[in-house]
């Protein structure tokens, strides 16, 4: 079992950043690749990043890529995505979760998830 907790939302102006946080409890995070999802009010959940257990691969989707970072500190327990130059329709609950099995870019591969954070980009 696996508890994820994050934190780090707020309210932002266009153009600003924020950086989530998500501290997992157990002595195995290392083990678990990790996932950043986001969902905006009448919308799907949609995939953000994806970074391996040891922090050596990561994977974005296009809207994100090149302003957004996802890293990673085991000694921790905590995954982090760090956002910047953040746009109106990035607002969304940002959610992580911890990766099984199957295609990152699914939810459905994910088998444990926090309870969100709520991000809102202001124009």
């Amino acid at each position: 079992q696996v508890q994820l907790v994050e934190s780090g939302g707020g309210l932002v102006q266009a153009g600003g950043s924020l950086r989530l946080s998500c501290t997992a409890s157990g002595r195995t995070f290392s083990r678990y690749a990790m996932g950043w999802f986001r969902q905006a009010p009448g919308k799907e959940r949609e995939f953000v990043a994806f970074i391996s257990g040891n922090g050596g691969s990561t994977y974005y989707a296009d809207s994100v890529r090149a302003r957004f970072a996802v890293f990673r500190d085991n000694a921790k327990n905590t995954v982090y995505l760090q956002m910047n130059s953040l746009k109106p329709e990035d607002t969304a609950v940002y959610y992580c979760a911890a990766f099984k099995s199957g295609s990152y870019l699914t939810s459905t591969a994910y088998n444990y998830w926090g309870q969100g954070t709520q991000v809102t980009v202001s124009s």
